[in-house]
């Protein structure tokens, strides 16, 4: 399941909060991918954590988002990502390309949470993040400026990835 999974497409599914779409429509993106095999190893009795952790997506560690990046005079933007730990070690199952090892030093923030929480908890988690990271760095660009740059990089993924 691990592997069907992973070589499953990257793509935002029609309904955050049915994980099953990820097998009916045959695709996802982190969240939902993760929050199925979390789900699927709950009911199998495997010890595992579903996890966001939040990291300073750049050019360096998320290929295909450079050109996006470029005119923002942001050098990245904290994106949730999701993932799933066994014991003390993280992998990545979003795509076959997936290297959880290219964002492991550039993870800001890492929480636990329940497959449930991947629809409206990590966004508004995630938004909150984001608006506390542009006072405290006093950022130029406002909330909605980064949120558009950030779905703009997220759109490019999209195209990039399979």
């Amino acid at each position: 399941m691990l592997d069907h999974v992973r070589n499953l497409p990257y793509g935002r599914n029609a309904n955050r909060h049915d994980l099953s779409l990820v097998l009916s429509e045959a695709k996802g993106s982190c969240s939902s991918k993760h929050a199925l095999l979390k789900a699927i190893a709950d009911e199998s009795g495997i010890d595992a954590k579903l996890v966001i952790g939040i990291y300073k997506m750049n050019r360096e560690n998320t290929r295909g988002i450079g050109k996006t990046l470029e005119n923002s005079g942001l050098e990245y933007v904290p994106e949730a990502h999701c993932y799933l730990k066994f014991g003390q070690h993280r992998y990545d199952f979003t795509n076959p390309h997936s290297d959880i090892s290219k964002i492991e030093t550039d993870l800001l923030e890492e929480i636990e949470i329940t497959p449930s929480q991947v629809a409206d908890f990590k966004v508004q988690y995630h938004k909150n993040f984001i608006k506390k990271w542009i006072s405290d760095e006093k950022i130029a660009l406002n909330f909605d400026a980064v949120w558009q740059l950030r779905e703009r990089c997220i759109e490019a993924l999209s195209e990039n990835k399979s």
